[in-house]
């Protein structure tokens, strides 16, 4: 059974940074595609990043690029979100989400994932 877990959420004022952690039982995420989607209050859910299975390459949300990393290290089946120079928008609840492959014209859709994390929260103050 697969299993995600997020963690590293929390509350940061406007400029700070946020590393969030997403830690897999049941899957091996040098094998499957990964992404961090996020939803804000009232708002559906948004691809935020994407790391391939085999490979490092790494696609962002036009939003989050240049200031959001995700990473993946295959000794702890952990993938990472670097965030840095956080705005208030960026508030939002995060999920990490896997599946063993996804095309890469449609890594953006969230049904292309079957497992997700339960999500972690990350709050923006300005």
């Amino acid at each position: 059974q697969v299993q995600l877990v997020e963690s590293g959420g929390g509350s940061v004022q406007a400029g700070g940074a946020l590393r969030l952690s997403c830690t897999a039982s049941g899957v091996t995420f040098s094998r499957s595609a990964t992404a961090w989607f996020r939803q804000a209050p009232g708002k559906g859910r948004e691809f935020v990043a994407h790391i391939r299975a085999s490979s490092t390459n790494t696609y962002y949300a036009d939003s989050v690029k240049g200031r959001f990393t995700i990473s993946r290290d295959s000794a702890k089946n952990t993938v990472y979100l670097q965030m840095s120079s956080l705005q208030p928008e960026d508030t939002a609840v995060y999920y990490c989400a896997t599946n063993p492959y996804v095309i890469l014209s449609a890594i953006r859709r969230e049904d292309q994932y079957h497992h997700w994390g339960q999500g972690t929260q990350v709050t923006v103050s300005s």
